[in-house]
């Protein structure tokens, strides 16, 4: 299977450290979406990455759609419970993950605007939309080593892939001084194989 992505993007890392953690062999198709000339589009309509093309030619897109996918291969390492509300449960520590990146990308691209054209009050909005989010996960990871139940699973891959990006974009926002728990909770992961070999680069 081939994997459509750029080097970059939080929501590619969470599948990239999926496939790993599951040892599934894929190859890794360097096409950033904003890149003139690229070929996102032929695998997933609206252009965004990731997108996963199948040994079948099924092509599969949005990061939870092909993290669902992937738990339908039966391999080692489910990430997701196999009881209905519990993955629900599971599905939503991830989107929230996720809707904290979506805000810091906004954020991100509203400070990348000239100055003059910056709007002061889309960057409070994201920023604080990060914060609650950072605070809400806190919370869930002061009772205990993992974000639901006591095992790893993608609501940890994915908070961690998007501080991992936060890190990365935003390298003087210090979010961890008020959440240790959080703090711990990445490096942790950081330290695993699946995430040393997917650090993003520019």
């Amino acid at each position: 299977m081939k994997l459509i992505a750029s080097l970059t993007s939080p929501y590619v890392r969470k599948i990239r450290v999926l496939l790993l953690e599951k040892g599934i062999p894929f190859e890794f198709v360097n096409d950033p979406p904003w890149e003139a000339g690229n070929h996102v589009a032929d695998v997933n309509p609206l252009g965004k990455v990731p997108a996963l093309l199948t040994d079948e030619n099924e092509a599969f897109f949005d990061s939870p759609i092909i993290a669902d996918y992937l738990e339908t291969l039966g391999q080692n390492a489910p990430q997701l419970p196999t009881d209905a509300l519990e993955a629900l449960r599971v599905k939503q520590l991830e989107a929230l993950a996720d809707g904290i990146a979506d805000a810091a990308v906004v954020w991100l691209l509203e400070t990348r605007r000239a100055a003059e054209k910056q709007d002061a009050g889309v960057i409070e909005r994201q920023r604080g939309k990060v914060e609650r989010g950072l605070d809400a996960i806190e919370v869930r990871l002061a009772s205990g080593d993992w974000l639901h139940g006591n095992v790893f699973s993608r609501a940890d891959i994915a908070i961690a892939c998007c501080v991992g990006w936060i890190d990365f974009r935003f390298p003087a926002y210090d979010w961890r001084s008020s959440r240790p728990a959080l703090a711990a909770h990445t490096a942790r992961l950081l330290a695993r194989p699946s995430f040393v070999q997917t650090v993003p680069v520019a």
